[in-house]
């Protein structure tokens, strides 16, 4: 499952808006920004799951532990082979 905080910092390291991920996870922009509130607003699954796959496309990896959550870009990848 990805966080709100993990979305919004996936985007910033791919230098992509709010528009462009929901664009490529091919959700509404209401989607989009309710599941990247801070006031934990309920969102489907199946929206998590599209902006997961999105994010995982352009070479993001989502990382989540005991110790805590946060997104890593893979090497090679930026947001110009995308």
């Amino acid at each position: 499952m990805i966080t709100a905080r993990q979305s919004r910092a996936a985007r910033a390291l791919l230098g992509w808006t709010q528009e462009t991920l929901a664009d490529k996870a091919r959700i509404s922009l209401t989607a989009l920004k309710r599941l990247e509130s801070e006031n934990r607003l309920e969102v489907y699954e199946s929206t998590r799951d599209q902006v997961r796959r999105a994010l995982e496309a352009a070479g993001i990896v989502i990382l989540s532990d005991k110790r805590g959550q946060g997104v890593m870009l893979e090497h090679g990848r930026d947001e110009k082979t995308h």
